[in-house]
């Protein structure tokens, strides 16, 4: 097999790389293209399940991200993996036109593609067999409707990947089950930053009942903080997917719930699916929903565990 490009090899945060099998050898290698940064602990769980699929169907399974949310470095590393012909690209898509020239040439090449995680309203559009993950904007309007169920009625969206389209979808999707007020936050990926921001955003407007996080670790776990710093019993905070730590503030009644896309699935199942297509022409005849679930404070000590060992 090729070479990956020298001067994209810096790019890659994260490339996994499993033995070479005999089958390998004779269909070639499953390459994993996400948009997915180093330091969130989202798609360590991603990853952890591509990796899992691979040992269990005894292939050989790439896994590619750029450093940073850059589409123009995730465009070339999908490129590079199209120069590489591998049987099967396992992609994100946050960015369909930027992104999308870079699918199409995959499809036009004969590689069978599955989208995962972000992109099922273009996925099919773009030329992919199916698409494995959850719809963003029904899970937002599941989230929004329960929170206006609980009482809320002015909420904030944490938004800590601006340019992801899926996290604005979650936030159209939110605002629009959640019925009242509804402002977005824009934060960065750190901590630190989303947890100054949301105490500042508290302060200045007191009718903010509601803190919708969009990521559990990056943006949950420091809105709850500030929240509870901020002396506000009365705001509830609910967050898109899982964290151990968040998982242990609903269990204390400390957050609502989270809404959990099990993101294991979106990595180990499209491998599963293109090595059963490369070895017997096999693959399912539409798109997988990986979720949603709302994970609430009778199911969340059940999956603490699950969620410390990377799996949930």
């Amino acid at each position: 097999m090729k070479s990956f490009v020298t001067g994209l090899a810096a790019a890659a945060a994260m490339t996994l790389s499993l033995a070479v099998p005999a089958m390998a050898q004779q269909q070639g290698r499953i390459i994993v293209v996400s948009h997915g940064q180093a330091n969130d602990p989202f798609w360590s769980v991603v990853k952890n399940g591509v990796t899992a699929a691979g040992k269990d169907m005894n292939v050989q399974v790439d896994y590619r991200a750029p450093e940073t949310f850059d589409m123009v470095a995730m465009g070339q590393l999908i490129d590079a993996a199209v120069n590489q012909k591998p049987a099967g690209l396992i992609v994100s898509i946050p960015d369909a036109s930027a992104l999308g020239p870079s699918i199409k040439k995959a499809v036009a090449a004969g590689i069978p593609v599955i989208s995962m995680n972000s992109g099922s309203d273009v996925s099919k559009g773009l030329g992919a067999l199916l698409h494995v993950g959850q719809d963003e904007v029904d899970a937002g309007r599941a989230a929004g409707a329960k929170l206006k169920e609980m009482g809320g009625k002015v909420g904030l969206c944490v938004n800590h990947e601006v340019g992801n389209v899926s996290l604005d979808m979650r936030c159209k999707g939110f605002a629009e089950g959640f019925g009242g007020k509804v402002t977005v936050l824009p934060v960065s990926n750190d901590p630190a930053d989303v947890r100054a921001k949301v105490k500042a955003a508290l302060a200045a407007d007191g009718t903010i009942d509601t803190v919708m996080a969009l990521g559990a670790a990056l943006a949950g776990e420091p809105s709850a903080a500030a929240v509870k710093e901020s002396g506000k019993s009365g705001v509830r905070v609910a967050s898109f997917d899982m964290s151990a730590n968040f998982l242990k503030s609903i269990a204390a009644g400390e957050a609502a719930f989270a809404v959990d896309q099990q993101q294991y699935l979106q990595g180990y199942l499209p491998v599963v699916f293109l090595a059963l297509n490369a070895k017997y022409g096999l693959i399912p005849g539409g798109n997988v929903p990986s979720g949603p679930n709302l994970v609430t404070k009778d199911k969340a000590a059940q999956v603490v565990d699950l969620s410390a060992k990377g799996i949930r």
